[in-house]
C-alpha cells in the first residue's frame, strides 16, 4: 500500500501539504481532485520520486512498477508501433540480455534469455501495440507511420499509448482525455476499467472520473482527506460536511459571542472577576473551526444576441474537405472529408456533433465557421448572423505574442469598423470586461503565449462573449478547463438565447446542454436517433471494426 503519514511537502516556497496523512490500498483507482494549484501535480511528483517529503513518512512498495505519460513532446522519425513497443520496460529488458547474451556465447544465457523474452510478450508485442494506438484514434494507415510526422497532440497520444504498454503496479494518470475525442475517450475508460494495478488519476471530467475511480482523494488546504466513492459521490458528501461545518461555525459564533458578551459586562466587576477571566480562558482555548473556502467559482453568461435569423444557415448538397497544399502540382483536387450534406440549423437549437475520430466533426465546425470554404455545393446564412467560434486548438484564434488587452483591442476596432456588436472598446471598458474572466491587474498585458491552457481557454471565451453571437460553435471547449469552469460553461449554455452547435468529448456537458444530435460518419452527416449510451455502444462497435481490420492487414 501508498502511505503518507504526516507528510510536509513544499515546492519552492509554498507549503502544498502540511502533515497531510492517507493510505491508498492495492488495486484501489484514486481520483485526486482539488482546485487549480491546490498541488495534484505537486503530489505526483512525490508518488514517482521526482521530489521528496520535506517531513513526515512516505512509503510506497519497492517491488511496484510504476507508469506514467511522459510530458515531453516526442522527436524521432521511429514509426508509431515500434515507438509504442519500447514503453514496454520489461519487453525493452528482455530483448536487450538476448543481444548480450548472444554476444556472449553463453549457450546457457541465450536459453534464459530467450525464455525471459518469451515470458516478457515478444511474440504478441506489435498486436498489443497496435490495439493500443488504434484504441486512442489512429488509422490502420498510420501504424507504422514515424512520430514526429504527426502533430502535438496525436503524439501526446502516443506517450499514452506509450504508458499503457507498461506493464505496472500503479499508474499516474494526470489529465489523460486533454487531446482525445469521445471516441477515444470511451475506449480508454474501458481499458481503465480493466486494469489491476493501482491508478491514481487527474481528472477535469466528471463523467470519466466516476466510470472509473471508486475513491477520491482531495487535496484541501495543504491536507489530504479521502472519500470511499467516485466523483459525484465526493461531492455529495462534501456538500454535506459543508453544511454541517457551517452549521458547527454558526453554532460556534453564537457560543463565543454569548462569553465574549458576559466578559464584557462583567470583567470590571469584583465578585464576577473570576467567572470572567474563566471565560476568557474557555474563548483561549476554544478551537477555531476553520471556515469553509469553498472553491472560487468562475461564472459568466452570455449576453442576448442583437437578433435571431431564422434559420442561422442551410447546407444545400453541400460537399466540404480541404484545399490541396499550395505546393501542390497544378490540378490536384481537393481532399473531400464529408459529401451530400442536407442540413439546417434554426434559432434555438442544442445541436451536438458526434462522429468517430477523423469523420470530419471539426472540419464540418470549420467550414460554417468561414475558416474552410466548402468544396461545392451552397451553404446560406441568414441575414444578421453572428457566429463566435471556440476552435479546438485555441492559438487557431489567438496570437502568442499579444496580450488580453491587445486581443480585446484588435476585437473592438474590428466591431467598430464592420459596423456590427458592440462598439463600447475604451481601454478601461475592456479591462473591465476582462476582469470579468478573472484577467485582472498585470495579467492584462501578459503575453498569450505564457498562460496555461486553462488561460488561454477562458480568454477565448471571454472573446466570444463580448462579441455576442447568435451561433456558438464549440470544438472540444472543455480542454484545459477545471471542472468548476466547465460547470460554468453548461450554466452558461443552457441560458444561452441562440444557438449552439457544439464538438466535445466531454459527456456531462453534453448531456446538459444538447437535445438533439448530428452523426458525421462515413462521408456523410445525418440525424443521430438515440442517447449517449447507444453512441458509446456505436463507438466501441466502430472501434472492435478497426481492430479487426488491422488484424486483416497483419495477415
Amino acid at each position: 500500500m501508498i502511505t503518507l503519514k504526516n507528510v510536509t511537502l513544499r515546492r519552492g516556497s509554498k507549503v502544498v501539504l502540511d502533515k497531510a496523512s492517507v493510505v491508498l490500498n492495492p488495486g484501489e483507482k484514486v481520483g485526486l481532485v482539488g482546485r487549480n494549484g491546490a498541488g495534484k501535480s505537486t503530489l505526483f511528483a512525490l508518488l514517482n520520486g521526482t521530489l521528496h517529503e520535506d517531513g513526515g513518512d512516505y512509503a510506497i512498495p519497492r517491488q511496484w512498477r510504476m507508469a506514467q505519460v511522459a510530458q515531453d513532446m516526442p522527436e524521432t522519425d521511429q514509426g508509431a508501433t515500434d515507438f509504442v513497443i519500447d514503453g514496454d520496460t520489461a519487453l525493452l529488458a528482455a530483448r536487450n540480455e538476448v543481444q548480450a547474451a548472444e554476444a556472449s556465447e553463453d549457450g546457457m544465457r541465450m536459453a534464459e534469455a530467450y525464455m525471459a523474452l518469451y515470458d516478457a510478450g515478444e511474440n504478441d508485442a506489435e498486436s498489443r501495440a497496435q490495439s493500443l494506438i488504434l484504441g486512442l484514434g489512429f488509422k490502420v494507415s498510420e501504424l507504422n507511420n514515424p512520430v514526429d510526422s504527426f502533430s502535438g497532440g496525436w503524439r501526446m497520444r502516443l506517450q499514452l499509448a506509450r504508458a499503457l504498454m507498461c506493464p505496472s503496479d500503479i499508474l499516474l494518470l494526470d489529465e489523460p482525455t486533454n487531446h482525445l475525442d469521445l471516441d477515444a475517450l470511451v475506449w480508454l475508460e474501458a481499458w481503465l476499467k480493466r486494469y489491476p494495478g493501482t491508478l491514481i488519476m487527474i481528472s477535469h471530467d466528471r463523467e470519466f472520473l466516476d466510470a472509473i475511480t471508486q475513491v477520491t482523494l482531495h487535496i484541501d488546504n495543504a491536507k489530504l482527506v479521502r472519500y470511499g466513492g467516485n466523483y459525484s459521490k465526493f461531492e455529495d458528501m462534501r456538500a454535506e460536511q459543508m453544511v454541517l461545518q457551517q452549521a458547527a461555525m454558526a453554532r460556534q459564533a453564537d457560543k463565543i459571542a454569548h462569553l465574549q458578551s458576559f466578559i464584557n459586562r462583567f470583567k470590571a466587576k469584583a465578585s464576577k472577576a473570576k467567572q470572567a477571566q474563566s471565560r476568557v480562558k474557555a474563548l483561549e482555548r476554544m478551537e477555531k473551526i476553520a471556515p469553509v473556502l469553498a472553491d472560487a467559482e468562475f461564472t459568466f453568461e452570455f449576453q442576448e444576441p442583437d437578433n435571431l435569423p431564422n434559420p442561422m444557415l442551410s447546407m444545400i448538397d453541400t460537399v466540404i474537405g480541404y484545399p490541396p497544399p499550395d505546393d501542390a502540382p497544378a490540378g490536384t483536387p481537393p481532399t473531400v472529408i464529408v459529401r451530400g450534406i442536407n442540413r439546417s440549423v434554426h434559432a434555438g437549437q442544442r445541436i451536438g456533433i458526434l462522429g468517430a475520430n477523423g469523420q470530419g466533426k471539426s472540419t464540418l465546425v470549420k467550414t460554417i465557421a468561414r475558416a474552410l470554404q466548402p468544396i461545392s455545393g451552397e451553404v446560406t446564412e441568414g441575414k444578421g448572423l453572428n457566429i463566435g467560434y471556440f476552435a479546438q486548438q485555441e492559438l487557431d484564434v489567438l496570437r502568442p505574442q499579444d496580450t488580453p488587452l491587445e486581443h480585446m483591442t484588435r476585437l473592438a476596432k474590428e466591431a467598430i469598423a464592420a459596423g456590427r456588436g458592440p462598439v463600447a472598446g475604451r481601454e478601461q471598458e475592456l479591462r473591465n470586461f476582462l476582469g470579468t474572466f478573472n484577467f485582472s491587474g498585470d495579467m492584462v498585458k501578459q503575453a498569450v503565449g505564457t498562460m496555461s491552457g486553462g488561460e488561454k481557454a477562458r480568454l477565448v471565451l471571454c472573446m466570444l462573449v463580448w462579441q455576442r453571437p447568435n451561433l456558438l460553435l464549440l470544438d472540444e471547449p472543455t480542454n484545459h478547463l477545471d471542472l468548476a469552469t466547465r460547470e460554468a460553461l453548461g450554466v452558461a449554455l443552457n441560458e444561452f438565447e441562440g444557438t449552439v452547435m457544439l464538438v466535445s468529448h466531454d459527456r456531462a456537458l453534453l448531456r446538459a446542454v444538447c437535445d438533439e444530435f448530428w452523426l458525421v460518419s462515413r462521408g456523410g452527416v445525418g440525424p443521430f436517433d438515440g442517447d449517449l449510451e447507444d453512441y458509446q455502444r456505436y463507438l466501441l462497435d466502430e472501434a472492435k471494426r478497426a481492430r479487426e481490420e488491422a488484424a486483416q492487414t497483419r495477415k
